[in-house]
């Protein structure tokens, strides 16, 4: 079950969750923007640095990158300089200057919004869905032999669906969670009234006096959580909250269909994928914290002294606004995807996904189109530690007619000897269908409210660093196709020099035995091959011979 990319709840009783949108990583750190790094300098980053170095003194031209997800914060400092402007739209004027069926969608569109400004905010999982929608169909059938091909999928589907939805959560965590969620809903309003704080951290509550039993209590609940993630205190009371309600909608859905919390505001015609001028111009909306995160990564303004930087030097974001708390619905993705293609975009990062899509053939047609029109699509694998070549985990790029889209590129995520291993536990790999893998543990980059930063991880993260070198490698070699800038970074890639652990085998492999290259990404690596592919000369430094200094654990 994927809710924006983010693994489910670990046990309540010990404080140990995976929080609102991220995966949980390792107990270490290597510090902030150690993914920007080179293997000299002890990490196993992309040699950012050293990338710079070799197009020193060449001109770039921007390349449009297209963020969909759940919103972006639009008063970042780091990020409001690089904001993509619909040129041919006049703000705030309340008309569709430019004729495209969207009124004032001057940096992007939110597909999950109400012409009345209301935001959908949280959301059901497609598991769910699916099986309700199909069970009056499927629930009394004793023999699929007589459905046709396509029903028996259907039919293959709703049986998984049905098992996934019935495991449900264990009966004892449930009780837990069920007696803790009122007691940490009112000791939060009690603390973001002391704090005149509704969002808040758990650097927040490192100093602060609760007196109030409840305030007490989940002042206690959440920094045990922020502890039990690695001692990551960047994480929120809100991204707690919404995570442990998402949990209680999952545990109601194999008795009774789910809301349809889209619909409520949305109110298109979810069945006609011609119906698609719907939603708002809200690219913040209630949630950004996802999409702030992912765009600072990419983009966010280098060598300002200001926070990290992103990996591209000269982008311009188009935010497009499609996931929710919860799973996201294949017209919305398909919508976004056209509209980013339209609207100019070279690359698509999509950190999101699920494993179920009943109208995967919208999607695999904005997929198609997106391809005809030489737009690269770079997408997040998953969290679950799953096998994605057993699991398809969509959007996906195997059509059903069993071809395959040659614009996309499928991003597992590495981490580092320093900070757990260098493939994240949480991963999901394939040695058929993820392609390489990039940094997404502790990655620090911008995150919303007053100009912060922070560290999260996740595949999430390991897409848009992709999409980040994807985008500097296609502006400072803009003769490049996309199929061309996809064989840039996956031929370039890195292979590892050390056995990695698989996930959740714990079993050490070769990275090449879970990934389709068997590499990690290299911007330096990428620059030398871009430049011969392109027939341009650059100064290349001489290589330098080190060794990677591995700590080695003290024996207690």
């Amino acid at each position: 079950m994927v809710r924006k990319l983010r693994l489910s709840l670990l046990a309540v009783a010990l404080m140990v969750f995976s929080v609102s949108g991220f995966a949980q990583g390792s107990k270490k750190s290597a510090g902030n923007n150690w993914h920007l790094k080179d293997r000299k300098d002890g990490y196993y980053g992309i040699s950012l640095d050293k990338a710079y170095e070799l197009v020193k003194g060449k001109k770039s031209e921007t390349i449009i990158v297209a963020v969909i997800d759940s919103g972006i914060d639009t008063t970042h400092e780091d990020l409001r300089p690089i904001f993509w402007v619909n040129a041919k739209e006049i703000p705030g004027n309340g008309i569709d200057d430019d004729g495209n069926g969207y009124i004032d969608d001057v940096h992007g569109w939110n597909f999950i919004g109400g012409r009345d400004g209301r935001n959908v905010k949280q959301d059901s999982y497609e598991a769910a869905r699916f099986y309700h929608m199909y069970k009056e169909k499927f629930l009394d059938l004793s023999n699929a032999a007589g459905l046709s091909a396509a029903d028996q999928k259907l039919y293959k589907d709703w049986l998984r669906a049905r098992e996934d939805i019935n495991k449900g959560m264990d009966p004892n965590e449930l009780f837990f969670l069920k007696r803790l969620y009122p007691v940490l809903v009112k000791g939060d309003s009690i603390i973001a009234a002391d704090l005149k704080k509704k969002e808040y951290n758990g650097h927040d509550l490192k100093n602060y006096k609760a007196t109030h039993p409840d305030a007490v209590a989940t002042r206690e609940i959440i920094l045990n959580i922020c502890e039990g993630n690695n001692g990551n205190y960047d994480i929120t009371n809100r991204q707690i909250i919404d995570d442990i309600e998402g949990e209680l909608r999952k545990a109601e859905a194999a008795d009774a269909p789910p809301r349809d919390y889209r619909g409520e505001i949305v109110k298109d015609n979810p069945n006609d994928i011609n119906d698609r001028f719907y939603g708002n111009n809200d690219i913040m909306a209630n949630t950004p914290l996802h999409g702030t995160h992912v765009s600072g990564i990419i983009g966010a303004v280098r060598n300002n002294g200001k926070g990290g930087d992103g990996v591209a030097n000269n982008v311009r974001l188009m935010t497009i606004r499609a996931v929710p708390d919860g799973d996201e619905h294949d017209k919305d993705i398909a919508l976004a995807i056209r509209y980013a293609v339209d609207n100019g975009a070279k690359i698509i990062n999509m950190s999101f996904g699920k494993y179920y899509s009943p109208q995967k053939h919208w999607v695999d047609e904005a997929l198609i189109y997106a391809e005809s029109k030489g737009v690269l699509l770079v997408a997040a694998a998953g969290n679950e530690g799953f096998n994605a070549d057993t699991m398809p985990h969509f959007p996906h790029p195997i059509l059903d007619n069993g071809k395959k889209v040659n614009n996309w590129i499928m991003v597992g995520a590495s981490g580092d000897p320093s900070n757990g291993g260098l493939v994240a536990s949480f991963s999901n790999y394939g040695k058929k269908e993820v392609d390489v893998f990039a940094p997404g543990v502790n990655i620090y980059s911008t995150i919303p409210g007053g100009n912060t930063y922070g560290n999260l991880s996740g595949t999430s993260m390991a897409s848009p660093v992709t999409a980040g070198l994807a985008a500097f490698i296609w502006s400072y070699f803009p003769t490049l196709t996309a199929q061309q800038v996809k064989h840039v970074i996956e031929k370039s890639a890195v292979p590892a020099d050390i056995k990695v652990t698989k996930p959740k085998s714990g079993e050490k492999v070769d990275l090449s035995d879970i990934s389709k290259t068997g590499g990690l990404i290299n911007a330096f690596e990428a620059v030398k091959l871009a430049s011969q592919l392109t027939g341009q000369t650059i100064k290349t430094p001489e290589p330098v011979k080190t060794k990677m200094k591995v700590k080695k654990k003290k024996k207690s």
